[in-house]
């Protein structure tokens, strides 16, 4: 008769993985509240209480409340930075690909994050200990953007009216403006009308034209 084969014992988490954990528990529980109360509102003791950690596991972990903040922000731009540069990948054309990137971020859903992130960009531009740090992360989001002006560019043989950054830069404070209007006036502005708002930014820029598409 066969006799069923032991499981291994289970291996205890090492310090670092432990530390690796309450790190990432941290920092969801942070989003967590940031996304609900927004930035002014949320504790660290909040926060400590959210995830089941004393406030001292938050401050071994990060500086404090910016510090956490810039982490779930960094977090936030690298997941959008990776899907917007997958999408350019896997596009058959530079400008199929910009009308990708435009549409997905017209039609995203308020979860919070556009409030609080507001917030926080108002709160930096009054303690300018933290700029340099915000602004790296901005160009950072900008990047996917930039580089689908440039592949446009490149692809239509045509010398773009002003600097990629700045075209960039332009396309994404008009489609942050408008879903911030958005929030403030839904019956006025939707998903639609942004997405129309940044299709003609973009066509009068770059140009994209009415055949291009995935």
């Amino acid at each position: 008769m066969n006799r069923p084969v032991a499981a291994p014992p289970r291996k205890a988490p090492t310090r670092s993985e432990r530390k690796a954990r309450t790190r990432a528990e941290l920092l969801e529980a942070a989003e967590r509240l940031f996304r609900r109360d927004g930035f002014h509102a949320t504790s660290v003791d909040a926060i400590a209480d959210e995830a089941g950690y004393t406030k001292g596991a938050v401050y071994s972990n990060f500086g404090g409340k910016e510090d956490l903040f810039f982490a779930v922000y960094e977090r936030h731009v690298a997941r959008r930075t990776a899907a917007m540069h997958a999408s350019i990948d896997r596009s058959s054309s530079a400008a199929g690909a910009l009308r990708t990137g435009i549409r997905e971020a017209a039609r995203r859903t308020d979860d919070g994050w556009m409030a609080v992130f507001y917030e926080f960009w108002a709160h930096v531009l009054r303690h300018p200990q933290h700029r340099a740090r915000f602004a790296a992360l901005h160009r950072e989001a900008l990047a996917p953007l930039v580089r689908g002006v440039e592949a446009l560019s490149r692809e239509r043989g045509i010398e773009p009216p002003l600097s990629p950054d700045l075209l960039a830069a332009a396309h994404l404070a008009l489609g942050n403006g408008l879903q911030l209007d958005r929030l403030t006036r839904p019956e006025d502005i939707d998903v639609e009308a942004i997405e129309r708002a940044t299709m003609t930014l973009a066509g009068a820029t770059t140009p994209l034209g009415e055949g291009d598409s995935e």
